[in-house]
């Protein structure tokens, strides 16, 4: 296959529904796009019924495109990433990966332009954290949760108000940084450095007052991010977890059980925001994010060096610091609710604490004078009541 049949397909691809963000060639499957999270089937000329194992190894080598690299690790290890650029129109993370012996790709969909915080309508406390000087900032979530994109708006943000140096290591680069205020080098691994520890162990002599890591993998990425971030530098990197107390679980069980308090003591000084990020069906078609966000102070240091215990959960420390800008999933979701973002089916389905959920959008209801409960006609009998006296039942009027 030449890489002017493959853009063909893939320029298809795109044209084929509204709000695609990721092409899947799967073989036994026809061509398919994720549309606002539902895969959707693509029509082309000529018609394509079923992928074969032949196509789908075609189209990958294409992309790889010779590189030996690339190459080496499908085969190894069975599976690799790597960017794919369509001309002026498209640019797309591209992860090759074997199964029952054959290829399958997925190509994520990367957006050309650097959205804002306010274009995103990011919660305002964004801002708030962009000004730290040090330390770690964590955003979280599952695969294609808009962690990178929150992660990209918040960068363009210092880009445009601060005059310093920010190294990022990505793989790929997805957003690229023009130079602004600030001087962005960009940096890819595979390319430009080999895995995520060497090339963030490089970036402490590179003196950058910012570091984006792609990704914390591995133990050794997340020690070296700490001591990034003890010896003065702003380090932002993700993670795959779903909320804030599996987010510091996550980073403590990276390490070994006689490491733990020393990890511990390291991290309460460390992390000063972890935001975590779910994509939520909207109402009326698209999706809307919702929110986690747990910043640092004395009781969240204090459950990071003793643990959670009953009443003092890092659930419970968000859902009682709300007015500093901090807010739990839960709280997030019914304002998405009582602003018509989301419909309440949707909302207790993706809860945390289902009956949180439900009383919040409760209140929600009373305040507009809707019906809180499905049960109807019932009322009190207040004529009479059954009394049993000695074995014996009388009835006697009230």
């Amino acid at each position: 296959m030449q890489s002017r049949e493959l853009d063909f397909i893939l320029n298809t691809m795109l044209d084929s529904h509204p709000n695609v963000s990721d092409l899947n060639f799967t073989v036994g499957k026809p061509l398919q796009v994720e549309s606002s999270g539902v895969l959707k089937e693509v029509a082309i000329t000529p018609k394509i019924d079923k992928l074969t194992p032949f196509q789908t190894e075609n189209i990958a080598f294409t992309i790889i495109n010779s590189d030996s690299r690339l190459t080496r690790q499908l085969v190894e290890q069975g599976s690799a990433d790597c960017s794919y650029a369509l001309g002026d129109r498209a640019r797309f993370r591209v992860n090759i990966f074997s199964q029952r012996s054959t290829y399958s790709l997925v190509l994520r969909k990367l957006e050309s332009r650097i959205p804002t915080i306010e274009e995103m309508k990011l919660p305002k406390v964004f801002n708030k954290i962009i000004e730290e000087k040090n330390g770690m900032v964590l955003v979280t979530g599952a695969t294609g949760s808009g962690k990178t994109t929150s992660l990209a708006a918040m960068l363009d943000e210092i880009n445009q108000k601060k005059a310093i140096h920010v190294v990022t290591l990505e793989d790929p680069v997805e957003f690229s940084h023009p130079h602004k205020m600030a001087t962005f080098n960009q940096r890819e691994l595979g390319q430009d450095y080999d895995n995520f520890a060497s090339g963030l162990r490089a970036a402490l002599r590179q003196a950058p007052k910012v570091i984006l890591v792609g990704e914390m993998r591995d133990r050794e990425t997340m020690e070296i991010g700490m001591t990034a971030a003890e010896t003065g530098h702003l380090l932002m990197s993700t993670l795959h977890t779903v909320d804030a107390g599996s987010t510091i679980n996550r980073i403590i069980g990276m390490f070994d059980q006689e490491e733990e308090q020393l990890i511990r003591i390291r991290l309460a000084d460390t992390l000063r925001w972890v935001v975590c990020q779910r994509l939520l069906p909207r109402k009326g078609g698209g999706r809307v994010a919702a929110f986690e966000i747990m910043g640092m102070n004395l009781r969240v240091k204090d459950s990071i060096l003793n643990g959670e215990e009953e009443g003092k959960t890092f659930y419970d420390i968000i859902s009682q610091a709300e007015p500093f800008g901090w807010r739990t999933f839960d709280a997030h979701m019914a304002e998405l609710y009582a602003n018509g973002l989301i419909t309440e089916e949707t909302a207790i389905a993706y809860a945390s604490r289902k009956s949180e959920v439900q009383r919040k959008i409760d209140k929600v209801k009373q305040t507009r004078g809707e019906k809180t409960s499905d049960i109807e006609g019932l009322d009190l009998d207040d004529d009479y009541s059954k009394e049993v006296d000695g074995g014996k039942g009388k009835r006697r009027k009230r």
